[in-house]
């Protein structure tokens, strides 16, 4: 998959702590100059605005999309006229991707495109890197081989922040060349 923007993503299995790195992460970055964009799959029904909400009773009365916006934030909120699965290519150009240097995506794991694996031993997970040629690198809580791809401390987000700022300038020079 190619983007018009630098997409990476961060898979792992549920519980492994994907948003809790994400919510320290994205703070890193920003502090070193890098705006992120986020894409979150879920895999159940979920409600960002609640009953009693005008969003939620026109979107309740039969509302295909229900764009919220106010001078600080916007949200648009879409229903599907089918069940079916979102495609991450689709959920990029939805973006106002002017305004970001990254999109950072959590989940669409099986989605061929960079990723981060997450990793936990304890959980007992097997690693999906063997499976998956698109993860570039493996964050873990303790000392595994991963060769031959880095790793890196799940539990030290300046060591990851500093290898998706490496992975940045690299790809700004490829696009350069």
């Amino acid at each position: 998959m190619t983007f018009r923007k630098p997409v990476l993503g961060f898979a792992a299995c549920s519980g492994t702590g994907k948003t809790t790195l994400l919510v320290r992460l994205i703070p890193f970055l920003e502090q070193r100059g890098v705006y992120v964009a986020l894409i979150k799959h879920a895999h159940h029904d979920f409600d960002i605005d609640k009953p009693g909400k005008d969003s939620y009773e026109l979107r309740k009365a039969g509302a295909r999309q229900v764009l919220i916006a106010s001078d600080r934030r916007s949200a648009l909120i879409t229903e599907n006229a089918e069940s079916k699965e979102p495609r991450l290519d689709d959920l990029v150009t939805q973006l106002a991707l002017d305004a970001v240097d990254l999109v950072l995506v959590e989940g669409f794991r099986h989605v061929p495109f960079s990723k981060i694996e997450l990793h936990r031993p304890s959980l007992k997970h097997p690693l999906l890197c063997h499976e998956d040629a698109s993860i570039i690198a493996v964050a873990t809580d303790v000392h595994l081989n991963t060769e031959p791809l880095p790793r890196l401390d799940l539990n030290d987000v300046a060591m990851i922040g500093d290898f998706i700022l490496a992975w940045l300038s690299e790809r700004s020079h490829e696009r350069a060349n």
